[in-house]
């Protein structure tokens, strides 16, 4: 076979179904007769050349592809019919009458697959004439001599003078030859723009003529803006043209998606590697293929084991940076100053970038080498001549600085955003035009922008500018700094169009900072704020860092800060006994020094036991906590002592007692702005038992966190959110922000909080009755917990598993595993989640005669939601005791309780009365009376989606003597209603659990998606990213087979039939 390049297998391309699909749709139609072109037009790394080489490797192996000439005769487009080529000047003949075929038994050998002919235009060789057509065509070279003579002379003349007259002649031997080779041929031309001109113009001839002809031509191109890849100035140099090839198909290779961009790393990257870190290198690589395969090969032990900051650009001196590099390299004088500039300081405005170009207002920008050859001013000052006045001169400035931008933008390096001024499209371009920049370049630049910022308001970035343009320690300036950050509202101050974030600053200002205990304070601080912006990785970096200067040299206070940055890390990620004797010690250290800071250690050291289930250890820390409160303290510290007094009353059992400081917390709720303090007040609405001031609140939570930059606070809020949501039977919603806060908790390293959204989506898979979902999202949120000492997360998992069981008929089961729930020694029990699995317990209990242990878990559950007033948490007691009565006082307590459920607003716990209810009359001997109930909890289940409790309606009714209504195609009942779209209060909409139905139906629109349950939406999307369907399976602790399942399902509820055509739907 001749093929300029052996392929033997096509590399895994993440994230680019689509445009798979369409290179599988050319080469098709080529081995069919019906050849075409396509050009892929994408930055540099996107991953050109590897759909070349998947383009190159399908074809090699395309099976029963037919030779050349095997299509049906029919006219060529292009050729007139006296078999002139169309456009040629009248009078002057191309011969364009297809080559001889080789007989049987001469030539090459005939196999399966295409020929395969590659080239790759070259800066240097662009400016060599036919070079591209001479590495394309040399494995077919010997076909010459079936071309006319006329064409073959052309051509060889070309390929081996490389000259050749004007005209179609070459063009046309071009094509001729590619006939010629008696098989489907793929030409692949990478990097087209660099291809020296005629060969560039040869590939286009030929890429307008193949309808009806066995070739596919696979053309790629870097982007530039309006989409003017080309260089037409005939020698490889570059220049941009507005005009492409307008009928030759094109595709803009974009970046890949987040889901796309993961499984490239989870391809490239050892094992184990941290959710926080792949999160950032995800983010640094900005959906670019080539710097995610560069950044995941820069990696250090340190930062493997996460000791080190991960890093934030691909490495200097790669592949992917010296592509950039020389972008920037060939920019005028002028323009590489202004790009310099706006690296230096994104957020700047036209303006001030314009005045900061003003030769006049600063020395010159230097570059490395000295002076380039088109500097006005390569031989020194001006001497002489007139000078332009003032005001004049300076507009001519200006108008030079525009033009200067302009040739940035033209060639892909700067780009005009909105708000009027310029940025980047790629934060690498940045990396690279700061980092290619001479270190006195960048000082000179920074100095300037100090020069010109507003002195009153604009004080944080003048001082940084200046700070950053300075080499040794600066106590002033570093001063400076933390004041200027230090005015700066929450969120307000960075991480926005790439200026410095508050971490940043603080890291700078320990760096200019000489003095060891204020540096390290100033370094604590910046751990701090990493923490906050979801960055634990950054934040333990700079925690090692403080490691480094002598503790004996530090005072109590700044140990007692950076103990608090240490504890509030393992709080979130690590072991809750760790954290909390961590917190414990920076509440000991700062209680003298820092009176706030020390209450809120102690908060989050209950917190640890809070989470722990270790309700003693939890009580010891709130009664500290009581010694130390003062009618002077702020409202955020005054609301933190009245959540533990709160919490405390809870935990003794004093329920009426505890409900005075929590709805204190919950009125002091509107002064606080912190978002990690709001979330106490989350916690007190659900203990009053108001639900929807929970959402309100959370909601509220979610916001401000995000306003501030807090994005690692979100999954913690979520988790509170979600329980709201589960008193309000709203649990699509619940599962869809669980698994946004999964999402959320991963990326930003909060793997206990990653813990509780798997065991709440655990408890949302008992609900659908998905058995193996619940039991390996269970097992995988135990086997967390386990290792992390998370006691909360074990039992949620718990109650999950019991509430299947419960479902499923498995009373015996279900209620051990709720007796292990009930535990509060931090062994894995939760004292507050036994509460809430107490209707579960009781209902289990009763069944397999364990009375008494079910009426004392009742009398718990009994006084805490006499102290809400709760309708839905009255009802589920007044079910209770329904359960535990005589036949005389059930039917009473059961109509109590639907009485309750009908004030109240979960319609799913009513049709769990409904079915208890039902089946209490059923066994009572009263059929008719219990069918009206069934029937009612069959068609809420079925709503619902909830299989299991669906089939134990069903089999109530069969046992009261009636059929139960037949299942439409998809499982839901015939007449029943579809599920109404749901949206949670955290602003992550989601829909109703319901099965979808099945069988072919026309593509669906929004509605349809809608309709998907909320598991079915989160495959859908994660598909149409690129994920296999095991991918799929890991990333939402599934099954392959669960996911293949609900995959059908969404492909017959869509009416589509691949994933190509999910992409379509939900792009």
């Amino acid at each position: 076979m001749f093929c300029a390049s052996s392929v033997t297998r096509a590399p895994v391309l993440h994230g680019r179904d689509t445009e798979l699909d369409a290179l599988r749709h050319l080469i098709e139609g080529a081995a069919a007769g019906a050849g075409g072109a396509l050009l892929l037009v994408g930055a540099p790394g996107t991953g050109k050349s590897a759909m070349l080489d998947a383009a190159a490797a399908r074809a090699a192996s395309f099976p029963g592809a037919p030779p050349a000439g095997s299509a049906p005769e029919r006219e060529a487009p292009g050729r007139t019919p006296g078999g002139e080529v169309s456009g040629t000047t009248p009078g002057r003949k191309v011969s364009t009458t297809a080559p001889e075929r080789e007989s049987p038994g001469t030539g090459p050998e005939r196999q399966d697959g295409f020929v395969v002919l590659r080239t790759r235009g070259t800066r240097m060789e662009g400016r060599l004439p036919y070079a591209g057509l001479h590495a394309l065509l040399r494995p077919v070279a010997d076909r010459l001599t079936a071309l006319p003579p006329s064409q073959a002379a052309v051509l060889g003349q070309a390929l081996e003078l490389g000259t050749a007259g004007d005209g179609l002649a070459l063009p046309a031997a071009v094509l001729n030859l590619l006939l010629a080779v008696g098989r489907p041929v793929l030409v692949c031309a990478d990097d087209v723009h660099l291809l020296d001109r005629p060969s560039r113009e040869a590939l286009f001839f030929a890429a307008r003529r193949l309808e009806g002809e066995p070739i596919a031509l696979l053309l790629t191109a870097d982007d530039a803006p309006g989409g003017a890849p080309f260089d037409t100035s005939g020698d490889g140099s570059g220049g941009a043209s507005p005009e492409l090839p307008a009928d030759v198909a094109t595709i803009v290779l974009g970046g890949l998606t987040e889901e796309a961009a993961r499984q490239v790393i989870d391809d490239l990257a050892p094992p184990g590697l941290t959710g926080d870190l792949r999160a950032s290198l995800a983010h640094a690589a900005c959906g670019n293929p080539l710097a995610l395969r560069e950044l995941v090969g820069s990696l250090t032990a340190e930062q493997l084991r996460g000791t080190a900051a991960p890093p934030e650009h691909p490495p200097p001196g790669g592949r992917l940076w010296r592509a950039h590099a020389a972008r920037i390299a060939r920019l005028p004088r002028a323009a590489a100053d202004l790009v310099l500039l706006v690296a230096a300081d994104p957020a700047l405005d036209t303006v001030t970038l314009l005045r900061a170009a003003d030769p006049r207002r600063a020395p010159a920008v230097p570059h490395r080498g000295g002076p380039r050859e088109d500097s006005p001013h390569k031989d020194g000052p001006r001497k002489g001549g007139p000078r332009p006045a003032p005001r004049e001169a300076r507009r001519q400035d200006a108008e030079r600085a525009l033009a200067a931008l302009e040739a940035a933008e033209r060639a892909g390096v700067v780009v005009r955003l909105d708000g009027d001024r310029y940025g980047f499209r790629d934060p690498l371009v940045r990396a690279v035009a700061y980092g290619e920049a001479p270190a006195a370049g960048r000082r000179a630049a920074h100095l300037r922008l100090a020069a010109l910022l507003d002195r009153d308001h604009q004080r944080l970035r003048r001082a940084w500018h200046r700070a950053v343009a300075l080499d040794g320690p600066a106590e002033r300036l570093a001063d400076e700094l933390v004041e200027e950050l230090s005015r700066i509202p929450d969120g307000a101050a960075g991480g926005r169009d790439g200026f410095p974030e508050p971490f940043r600053v603080m890291e700078r200002a320990a760096e200019l900072t000489a003095r060891g205990d204020t540096r390290a304070a100033r370094l604590a601080a910046a751990a701090r704020h990493a923490w906050h912006a979801g960055l634990p990785q950054r934040a333990r970096s700079l925690l090692n860092r403080l490691n480094l200067l002598s503790s004996l040299t530090l005072s109590e206070e700044v140990r007692g800060r950076a103990e608090l940055v240490r504890g509030s890390l393992e709080l979130r990620s690590g072991r809750t006994g760790n954290a909390c004797d961590e917190l414990l010690a920076a509440a000991e250290w700062l209680l003298d020094r820092d009176r706030e800071q020390a209450v809120r250690a102690l908060v989050r050291a209950s917190e640890a036991s809070y989470m722990a289930g270790d309700t003693h250890r939890f009580l010891d820390i709130t009664r500290r906590a009581a010694t130390l409160r003062s009618p002077d303290d702020p409202p955020a510290t005054r609301l933190m002592f009245e959540y533990l007094a709160g919490m405390a009353a809870t935990f003794r059992g004093r329920h009426r007692e505890a409900a005075a400081p929590l709805r204190r917390v919950v009125e002091l709720a509107p002064s606080v702005d912190n978002p990690s303090v709001l979330v106490w007040a989350c916690v007190s609405s659900l203990l009053l038992g108001d639900d929807a001031q929970a959402l309100t609140l959370s909601t509220r939570a979610i916001e401000t966190a995000r306003a501030q930059g807090a994005v690692s606070t979100v999954p913690q809020v979520l988790e509170f959110l979600i329980q709201a949501e589960l008193w309000l039977g709203r649990y699509s919603s619940m599962a869809a922000n669980a698994m946004e806060g999964l999402r959320l908790a991963q990326e930003t390293g909060r793997l206990n909080s990653a813990a509780q959204h798997l065991a709440w989506l655990s408890l949302a898979a008992a609900v659908e009755g998905d058995e193996e979902a619940c039991r390996i999202r269970a097992g995988s949120a135990i086997e967390l917990a386990d290792a992390h000492g998370l006691g909360i997360a074990s039992a949620i998992s718990g109650w999950a598993l019991a509430h299947l069981d419960v479902a499923a008929g498995r009373h015996a089961s279900a209620a051990g595993r709720l007796r292990a729930v009930a535990r509060a020694d931090g062994t894995g029990g939760h004292l507050v989640i036994r509460v809430m699995a107490t209707p579960h317990f009781v209902e289990a209990a009763a069944r397999t005669g364990d009375v008494g242990h079910a009426r004392a878990a009742l009398a718990v559950l009994d006084r805490w939601v006499a102290s809400t007033g709760s309708p839905d948490r009255l009802a589920l007691a007044a079910r209770c005791h329904a359960l535990l009565a005589g036949p005389g006082e059930a039917e009473e307590r059961f109509r109590h309780a639907l009485d309750l459920h009908h004030r109240g607003s979960c319609a799913f716990e009513t049709a769990r009365t409904q079915l208890l209810f039902g089946s209490a009359l059923r066994r009572n001997r009263r059929p008719g009376a219990a069918r009206e109930h069934l029937h009612g909890a069959l068609e809420t289940f079925e709503r619902y989606g909830a299989r299991l409790w669906a089939e134990q309606a069903r089999g109530e009714l069969r046992a009261s003597g009636e059929a139960p209504p037949s299942r439409g195609p998809g499982g839901r009942v015939r007449g029943a209603g579809t599920a109404a779209v749901e949206t949670g209060a955290g602003g992550m909409g989601a829909v109703g659990m319901g099965a979808p139905e099945t069988g072919a139906v026309e593509p669906a629109g929004a509605a349809a998606i809608q309709a998907l349950t909320a598991q079915q939406l989160q495959i859908a999307r994660l598909v149409a990213g690129g994920a296999t369907n095991r991918e799929v399976a890991a990333r939402l602790y599934l099954s392959p087979r669960t996911v293949e399942h609900h995959l059908r399902n969404v492909f017959s509820r869509l009416g589509i039939r691949s994933r190509v055509d999910l992409v379509r739907l939900l792009s």
